[in-house]
């Protein structure tokens, strides 16, 4: 009996080897196909020409006066919109989880808003009321006060880094929050307990402690701001205002999508990368020093601070900010929507539903919602799965080169998308066993699951450290396969994780525009990339009926999320 049951350990153990070993050698094959040799493209492209060894191309594309200037403004900008966006996001996150100010719940919630949309629907927005002489509210202040000039001008790096701040804050002041509230009170307790000021406080032991979301925030806000094409693009291009993303762009565009202005994206994708690099950097240096040792186990609430006379104007100033943030953008999109055409006077006679009519009446659009639709849940539930794998594979299995596996799924989240975009042009266009998927639905999706299967792995990551190994040994040792015991016990304990993990994909996917702008063919448009082609095209008012319906459709979207977090936290 004895040796039966050794016997049948043996053969289990030897299942469990076999199935780790798959699982591991399929991890690492994926992602050196949909990561590594995507960059391994790039750097090959940017540096050889022909097989051989060529900097002519390089130093050319780099030194070129007008891409030195791109990447200026692409520094300038970031620069500005992340220390603007996290004096924003940590202003409110203080206000709202330290304060007594009224309403705090429903204006948390709304000062969430901006990171469902897509930033370039605000800068549509504000577009249309302060471009030149043809913005809504430029061309009432110039009737008004009689003005031969338009007062605002948006189009402008002031306009981009006010509208990019608009929507990126967001980064700081959700991981502020949340530090806030985990942080143990009785730290600050006892600094005002030895007489410290509140200024002193804040200055001294709140600001220090929460550091680490500070700087997670100020990082995403800047890795983002780097990498974006949408704002820039859109308030930039008529002043011939250019970052690098919008360069590359411009350059393979101007090229007709040939080989020598991809080559030449390729060049200037490997300075994108060296400015988002260094950032990464210095976030590193920032947190290696000091301790943030913050949670302590405590229920205890933190004392509010008392704002007296100040409440109510800070109250006001947090309002004025929503509308202008949230509500004046949302508002001119479904206004313009409706209007016949663009330029008319927003008045009751000149709405009509016209614009809907012709956009859904027009197959391109309804043939870019279906791609979007498709590609968002593909990319889901592929992603879904693989982050899994990976995350059960480092946090389980832990094999030789865990590290590198962790870094290879995370490292193209940290790559610019149009940096991205341009790896997998020079992969699938027939570089790798003759595959060709330019031009169609299936090259979008592999940028896709490169870009976002970050997202799946560290929310299974998160999932899997809370599950402890024993409850898999004791179910093996009951006489399940290791299979059985990944169907019937984790997999289970961990699917939150894993639904969680496929809206943190699909919402993103659904709202894309930097990535696939640079992939769609013909018949291959996103609903972003219709949207920005219906724009750019004179369609302004089809544009905004366009994005009217893809804030609709994020609404909905973002509601049925959150729907089933409540359902599975009472559950």
């Amino acid at each position: 009996m004895a040796r039966k049951s050794t016997s049948d350990l043996a053969a289990m153990e030897g299942k469990k080897i076999g199935l780790d070993g798959i699982m591991t050698g399929l991890s690492f094959v994926l992602l050196f196909i949909i990561v590594v040799i995507p960059i391994f493209m790039i750097v090959y492209n940017a540096f050889f020409y022909q097989g051989k060894f060529d900097l002519t191309l390089f130093t050319s594309v780099i030194f070129d006066k007008e891409n030195l200037k791109a990447m200026g403004n692409t520094i300038i900008i970031a620069v500005a919109v992340t220390i603007f966006g996290t004096i924003m996001g940590l202003f409110y996150a203080w206000l709202l989880g330290r304060s007594d100010i009224p309403a705090k719940g429903f204006m948390r919630a709304l000062f969430t808003i901006p990171y469902m949309f897509p930033p370039f629907f605000g800068a549509m927005a504000w577009d249309l009321l302060f471009s030149g002489r043809a913005g809504y509210i430029n061309r009432w202040l110039m009737s008004t006060f009689h003005l031969r000039t338009a007062p605002v001008n948006i189009n402008s790096i002031g306009g981009i880094i006010f509208v990019e701040c608009s929507y990126y804050f967001p980064f700081v002041f959700m991981q502020v929050v949340s530090a806030l509230e985990r942080m143990d009170p009785t730290l600050e307790e006892s600094a005002r307990i030895a007489g410290a000021r509140q200024s002193q406080v804040i200055w001294k032991i709140t600001l220090p402690l929460v550091k680490p979301a500070i700087s997670a925030g100020a990082l995403l806000i800047l890795i983002s701001s780097l990498a974006h094409f949408g704002v820039p693009s859109i308030l930039g291009f008529s002043k011939n205002i250019y970052t690098l993303p919008t360069m590359i762009y411009a350059l393979i565009n101007k090229s007709g999508g040939s080989f020598d202005g991809i080559r030449q994206g390729t060049a200037l994708s490997i300075l994108l990368v060296a400015v988002v690099a260094v950032a990464l950097v210095i976030q590193k240096k920032v947190l290696s020093s000091g301790s943030y040792d913050i949670i302590k186990g405590k229920s205890m609430r933190p004392t509010l601070i008392k704002l007296r006379g100040a409440k109510y104007p800070l109250l006001l100033l947090a309002c004025l900010t929503l509308l202008v943030i949230v509500v004046v953008p949302l508002v001119m999109i479904f206004l313009v929507a409706l209007v016949r055409a663009y330029g008319l006077p927003l008045v009751w006679k000149n709405f009509s539903f016209s614009n809907y009519e012709k956009v859904f009446a027009s197959t391109a659009t309804m043939d870019s919602i279906k791609n979007s639709l498709f590609l968002s849940v593909t990319a889901g539930v592929v992603c879904m799965f693989l982050g899994v794998m990976i995350a059960y594979v480092i946090n389980r299995i832990k094999p030789r080169g865990k590290n590198v596996l962790e870094i290879l799924s995370i490292l193209p989240y940290s790559i610019p998308g149009t940096v991205l975009a341009i790896g997998v042009i020079l992969s699938w266009s027939g570089a790798i066993f003759k595959i060709t998927l330019y031009n169609t639905v299936w090259i979008i999706l592999v940028a896709y699951m490169a870009r976002y299967l970050s997202f799946s792995m560290k929310s299974a990551s998160a999932s899997l450290q809370q599950v402890n190994s024993s409850l898999e040994e004791a179910s093996r040792a009951c006489g399940a396969t290791h299979t059985e015991s990944l169907r019937d016990i984790t997999l289970p304990l961990i699917k939150p994780a894993m639904v969680s993990g496929f809206f943190l994909i699909f919402l993103p996917a659904m709202r894309e525009l930097t990535t696939s702008i640079l992939l769609y063919g013909p018949y291959s448009r996103t609903l972003g990339v219709q949207i920005f082609a219906l724009r750019d095209a004179g369609m302004i008012p089809q544009a905004a009926a366009l994005a009217s319906v893809a804030i609709v459709l994020i609404i909905i979207c973002n509601a049925i999320v959150t729907w089933i977090t409540k359902d599975r936290k009472g559950a």
